[in-house]
């Protein structure tokens, strides 16, 4: 796992910054590549925060109805990591931030992370504890 986030946090970086010198080099200078990493993350700021509403609303609406929120929680989640990638300079952390804020690409992969994460529990490869308490009393 931690040979995986060193690959991550060392090969994502020098592609962004291979990508940004190459159109760097097409657009003739750094100030139109500025422009671009600027309007994508105001851009996919606006998404995020556009796609979360929708996902507390969802929530609110499962809630209301008396459903256990699972698949809104998730996608919550998910769209936490794409604001996260939205405003980490770079296009293809844009890219993937962006992709993540489309409901049906969200969708495939809150039902990759549900089958992942079942596959985990029935291996027992993780395991889940709560505690109940009671404030009636």
């Amino acid at each position: 796992m931690i040979i995986r986030l060193i690959l991550l946090f060392t090969i994502v970086p020098l592609a962004e910054l291979y990508l940004l010198i190459q159109l760097g080099r097409v657009f003739d200078g750094a100030k139109a590549v500025i422009v671009l990493v600027l309007a994508t993350g105001v851009l996919g700021a606006t998404l995020a925060r556009r796609q979360g509403l929708a996902v507390w609303r969802q929530i609110q609406r499962d809630l209301a109805d008396g459903i256990l929120p699972a698949d809104g929680i998730i996608d919550g989640l998910m769209v936490v990591l794409a604001a996260a990638l939205l405003i980490t300079p770079g296009l293809l952390t844009d890219a993937l931030g962006f992709a993540i804020l489309i409901p049906p690409i969200r969708r495939l992969l809150r039902n990759r992370v549900k089958a992942m994460l079942r596959r985990k529990l029935e291996s027992g490869t993780i395991h889940i504890t709560t505690s109940w308490h009671d404030d009636a009393r």
